[in-house]
């Protein structure tokens, strides 16, 4: 390591332990990097503005926000959750299973699982430990495991992220990750019917036929929102970002038209809290630009290629590595920094090895929503124990075994490339 690479983390881990946001730790140790090298330190304005305003893709992540923002606060979120109810709530542990169907519905608005878990995952929560039906472990738990679903369906902001990073089709990384995602969501629903048995967990009433088409009638129009969206991008009509723009004008309509719930008022609350989560990922990207550049000059993307590719791996042991890895990361990193930071070192290897971009995306997205959940510090667990309370403790002793059925999905994608490719290439994003 050179003395500029030595400052570079030097600087960025004693920013990160003392407390700092990751993107000024990021920021500062750029500062000190171009510093100790005798570079002009202008470099890291040119970095982070050629990064941040040399996508227009980048302008679908805050669009993406504010319609999740709308649909929070618009109260639709209670519509999907009826919807959820009358579809699985009569199933073992009902409730449980529809904080995953509800979830999964939701993540077509959101693309984050932090707005899954505070969104739906939360009102979940709240319902289940009401009279002490669940216990309140176990209704964190399964709201944590189920915003992890958000990502994995389109919208995801974490796909768009990748595409921009490994310039992949976005449209081709939406219709990867519905595969995985229903996989997911299935096995999410075995566990929690299993446990559920044995734990003499309530079910609710189920719903006649006769009261269905009423019930899917008042949740149709916020249903129809991740439908609107793949049409558009994938019948070329509109780019993702222009398609995300539609999503926020349609949220709107709901909001303030059809369903007449949100006010003037709260609608400044949603766009105060769209900028203040916009701003919050932007430092994250400038640091991450500028990080990025001083770790590009310094060599470290080749050293690591010429590295993996000395020890021969073949394309499925690199990926077990790479399973591994973000695993460990996303347990102390978020999402954004990882894609940002540590991804753009991985892929020329990936690319290297033949594997195919969106597959290999579909596995990295994967494993960072897994490490969200494990404890010590999966970022969800933390987020869940804050919005409702609960203990660490008691959510712990209730994720285990989601986190196997999660993990059996991950490894299941990570052997059998098809499972994320069959839709893209079924549907000509991606060349057979």
């Amino acid at each position: 390591m050179s003395d500029g690479l030595w400052v570079l983390m030097g600087v960025f881990t004693a920013a990160a332990v003392l407390g700092a946001p990751l993107g000024l730790s990021m920021l500062a140790a750029g500062f000190a990097y171009m510093i100790s090298t005798h570079q002009d330190v202008g470099l890291v304005v040119d970095q982070t503005m050629n990064g941040l305003y040399s996508s227009y893709l980048l302008i679908a992540v805050p669009l993406f926000i504010f319609v999740a923002n709308v649909m929070n606060a618009s109260g639709v979120i209670e519509r999907l959750l009826r919807f959820g109810s009358a579809m699985v709530g009569h199933l073992p542990g009902g409730l449980a299973q529809v904080n995953v169907v509800s979830n999964l519905i939701f993540s077509g608005m959101s693309g984050s699982a932090v707005a899954d878990a505070s969104g739906p995952g939360l009102i979940v929560a709240r319902m289940m430990t009401k009279n002490g039906r669940y216990p309140r472990g176990f209704a964190a738990a399964t709201s944590v495991v189920s915003a992890t679903l958000g990502p994995l369906m389109p919208t995801s902001i974490p796909m768009i992220f990748y595409a921009l990073i490994a310039n992949a089709s976005v449209g081709a990384m939406f219709l990867g990750g519905l595969v995985p995602a229903g996989m997911m969501a299935l096995a999410l629903m075995g566990v929690i019917a299993v446990i559920s048995r044995r734990r003499n967990f309530p079910r609710e009433e189920k719903v006649s036929w006769g009261a269905m088409p009423a019930v899917f009638g008042r949740a149709l129009a916020p249903l129809a929102l991740p439908g609107i969206l793949l049409g558009l991008i994938y019948s070329g009509v509109t780019t993702p970002t222009e398609a995300a723009a539609i999503a926020a004008s349609y949220a709107l309509i709901l909001a303030f038209v059809v369903y007449r719930t949100l006010k003037p008022a709260q609608l400044l609350v949603v766009m105060g809290d769209t900028v203040k989560a916009t701003a919050m990922i932007a430092l994250i990207m400038a640091g991450a630009f500028v990080f990025n550049y001083a770790v590009a000059n310094e060599g470290v993307p080749k050293l690591i290629q010429s590295t993996l590719l000395a020890w021969n791996l073949s394309a499925t042991q690199f990926l077990l590595i790479v399973d591994l890895l973000m695993l460990l990361l996303a347990i102390v990193l978020d999402e954004v920094t990882i894609l940002l930071v540590i991804v753009p070192l991985i892929v020329p290897v990936a690319q290297g090895l033949g594997i195919d971009l969106v597959h290999f995306g579909i596995v990295v997205v994967l494993n960072m929503m897994v490490g969200l959940t494990l404890p010590p510090h999966g970022l969800l667990l933390f987020v869940m124990a804050g919005l409702t309370g609960t203990p660490l403790s008691e959510i712990f002793r209730e994720v285990p075994p989601f986190i196997v059925a999660m993990l059996a999905i991950v490894l299941a994608v990570t052997f059998f490339p098809e499972i994320a490719l069959w839709l893209p290439r079924t549907t000509g994003l991606i060349k057979s």
